[in-house]
């Protein structure tokens, strides 16, 4: 039995979750987590789907709890992976994360829930910023997917 196996026989991991790309202009938006092994990362608003909830209402609804701000939900960017381990190598958690992209409809960003900061980044500055893994791949796609035009 390998170390992850009580943890994947017990059902405690993957969680799933949902978040969003959010763009007012040619910004976006994002947090800094306030807690968790990621606090101090900025990374796009997000967390866990709550039983019941689709994919899609909970990126919205936690992008609204985290910055105060009220966005549209486009469309799916991906199915993104957080796998946490600790010093020893063993699983400390997993996260499997549908990944939003929508565009901003009004209010400000302002920190709320799981976030110690929120606020419109110009996508030229999204790489000088300490990110979450992934997140700057993430935001470039979902300003892409959304700049597409609809078939």
């Amino acid at each position: 039995m390998s170390q992850d196996e009580p943890l994947r026989r017990n059902g405690a991991w993957p969680r799933c979750g949902a978040s969003a790309a959010i763009f007012r202009g040619e910004a976006v938006l994002l947090i800094v987590r306030a807690k968790g092994a990621l606090k101090g990362l900025w990374s796009l608003p997000g967390g866990h789907i709550e039983p019941g909830e689709t994919a899609r209402a909970a990126a919205q609804r936690e992008v609204l709890e985290e910055t105060a701000v009220d966005a549209d939900i486009d469309a799916l960017v991906d199915v993104h992976d957080v796998i946490l381990r600790n010093a020893e190598g063993a699983l400390s958690a997993h996260y499997l994360i549908a990944v939003f992209c929508g565009r901003w409809r009004r209010g400000e960003p302002n920190a709320g829930s799981d976030a110690s900061l929120a606020r419109f980044v110009p996508l030229g500055d999204v790489e000088g910023l300490p990110l979450t893994d992934g997140a700057a791949a993430l935001i470039h796609r979902a300003w892409a997917q959304l700049r597409l035009p609809s078939p």
